[in-house]
């Protein structure tokens, strides 16, 4: 890199804390992710009679018994065909084509893929397969004549394996009700794909479609977490819209699917696992509801297309300047492509969410320099799928290129990331923030889990006008993670400067008692780079300078002592591993707290 990089115009001494020389503006207090108020959503307006039938399909009396004068049941056979609207991955899709599923970029051969579930596979790829989510990638590279043979096999293999229903969920990947749900729905809405072929397989399918519908209907309040449950009366509504007899099914499930999504989101339309991949697949499934209601020439009810349009801004506010996601709660930086598709297919056009207060993520946007501030602990145990221990971590971008970002990528753990990893992606330290001892804010356990640590995080908000007449958001933050070990709390100060060209911090850890603790305790700010990112360390040890692909060159600045750099890895768009480096400030922190300022500024 060129010496002038090396030889910053920016001195260390002029890291002042963020906390100095503030011009005081209108404060917006920011309510914390602990306080999340769950969205009240009624089920859709029925008439007396349509109210007695659903009462009466819920206590366990067929549909043919409420539809059908002699109560004669009706041959099993789908109504409609169902347009899809949301598109597939062709790559994947041309990967099934060639024997193999493609799954974060790690390949598995169909013909080595145990359906029965007793060899387990890892999960993103049990998903898959059992999930039945591959034919849409299917129908995405080709057309139905050359795709149905192929879903045809498989579909055969899968049923051998699975020729009935377990009495209860759980008994194996095929029978979780997310699974279930979600494959309900895929057989619905790919019907072409796998009812095309001779009539002995077609009558099969047909009868297993039934026989998963009755169970669902038996078992959808035991799902493994609310979105799985929300998958499952999807499932069921779609199977009475496209069923015979399914108007008590239809009514049921549109009543069981408002409760549901109603107690998986917050009211500001945030999922309350604060991932945006469940806040995506949440959109997907709605989506693909709403287009077996239209192959049924029905509307889909009010209250569920609110719900869409909830959804939708609250996934906005964590894409970067380039359209894709931003790495949060498990998931990775998913490409605009694939963001931008689903949200065409919502119908929903909007602005990203700004005032993000249960969904917990603080956006500001700064000419082309986008932020966005984890400002909430991590969610609640029963709602995390990948929990990450992520609070008061931020990540930053510059005309679409990504300056300071989070590893991400837990959930694609079992393709191309090592399932070994998946706990280490989810600690503070992948996270562009503090963190004391090598210990996580929150504690980390297996299976998605997340234990005790941060449960209280303060949140300030507001305007701040500058002596140059350039305004500028400044974001600031508290947890108390390691209050209970350290008797310390981490507070964040973020400055964005209105023009985009400045982000001021300062990392401060206060006393969270009167009486603090006495000794030392090692702490480490990380700053994992983007992996378009050129870096190198300045002669003085106390900053680094950052070039970008579009010419523009950012200069780090430390006030809190010498910057190293370090190896790190990103999580791409496809899931897969990217190595890149991370800027780290590291040292000894007495027990009665410490400041520790820095300054990220664009030269040119």
């Amino acid at each position: 890199m060129d010496q002038s990089l090396r030889d910053p115009e920016i001195k260390a001494d002029t890291v002042a804390p963020a906390s100095a020389n503030e011009t005081e503006g209108p404060a917006e207090q920011v309510e914390t992710g602990r306080e999340l108020a769950l969205a009240d959503f009624s089920p859709p307006s029925v008439n007396v009679g349509e109210r007695l039938i659903r009462m009466a399909y819920r206590m366990g009396i067929p549909s043919s018994m409420l539809t059908s004068p002699m109560g004669k049941k009706s041959k099993t056979r789908l109504l409609a065909t169902v347009n899809n609207t949301l598109p597939g991955n062709r790559v994947a899709g041309t990967a099934i084509r060639a024997g193999h599923f493609l799954v974060h970029g790690a390949k598995t051969p169909i013909a080595q893929v145990d359906y029965a579930g007793a060899a387990r596979v890892t999960p993103p790829l049990e998903k898959v397969v059992h999930s039945f989510s591959w034919l849409t990638d299917l129908e995405a590279c080709a057309a139905r004549e050359q795709g149905a043979p192929i879903a045809e096999r498989i579909l055969t293999s899968w049923l051998q394996a699975n020729p009935t229903p377990p009495s209860k969920p759980g008994k194996g990947p095929a029978w979780s009700v997310g699974n279930t749900g979600m494959r309900l729905m895929n057989w619905l809405v790919h019907a072409p794909l796998i009812l095309s072929g001779e009539k002995a397989l077609r009558s099969r399918t047909l009868g297993h479609i039934g026989e998963t519908a009755r169970w669902l209907d038996r078992h959808v309040t035991r799902g493994e977490d609310r979105l799985a449950e929300v998958a499952g009366w999807c499932g069921i509504v779609a199977a009475g819209l496209l069923l015979p007899d399914g108007r008590p099914r239809r009514l049921y499930g549109e009543a069981g699917l408002m409760k549901a999504l109603g107690e998986l989101m917050g009211d500001d339309g945030g999922v309350l696992s604060r991932s945006p991949l469940a806040q995506m697949e949440a959109i997907a499934l709605l989506v693909r509801l709403r287009n077996c209601y239209h192959a049924t020439r029905r509307d889909a009810p009010e209250s569920m297309e609110r719900v869409v349009h909830m959804l939708v801004p609250p996934l906005l506010a964590l894409t970067h300047g380039d359209g894709s996601l931003g790495s949060w709660q498990g998931g990775w930086a998913i490409d605009a492509e694939d963001v931008g598709a689903l949200v065409k297919a919502s119908g929903v056009r909007t602005r990203p969410l700004r005032d993000v207060r249960q969904w917990g993520y603080q956006r500001a946007v700064a000419n082309k320099t986008i932020l966005q501030f984890d400002t909430s602990p991590p969610p609640m145990p029963q709602h995390a799928r990948y929990g990450c221990a992520s609070t008061l971590a931020f990540e930053l971008s510059h005309a679409g290129h990504r300056l300071i970002v989070n590893c991400g990528g837990a959930a694609s753990g079992g393709g191309l990331v090592p399932v070994r990893l998946e706990q280490g992606l989810r600690a503070t330290a992948a996270h562009s923030t503090l963190t004391l001892d090598d210990a996580n804010s929150t504690a980390i356990l297996i299976n998605g889990a997340i234990g005790s640590g941060v449960n209280q995080v303060d949140v300030d908000r507001k305007t701040l006008p500058q002596e140059n007449g350039a305004a500028a958001t400044r974001l600031e933050a508290s947890h108390n993670g390691y209050a209970a070990r350290y008797g310390l709390t981490h507070r964040r100060i973020l400055i964005l400067r209105d023009d985009g060209t400045e982000l001021r911090g300062e990392d401060m850890l206060l006393p969270s008692t009167r009486k603090g603790k006495r000794g030392k305790v090692g702490f480490a700010i990380r700053f994992h780079l983007g992996t378009d990112v050129d870096v190198a360390l300045t002669a003085d040890g106390q900053g680094a300078g950052l070039a970008l692909p579009d010419g523009s060159y950012w200069q780090f600045r430390s006030g809190a002592g010498e910057v190293t750099l370090e190896d790190s890895l990103w999580v791409d768009g496809q899931g897969r591993p990217q190595a890149t480096q991370q800027l780290v400030i590291q040292g000894l922190v007495s027990r009665g707290g410490g400041n520790f300022g820095w300054l990220l500024k664009k030269m040119s």
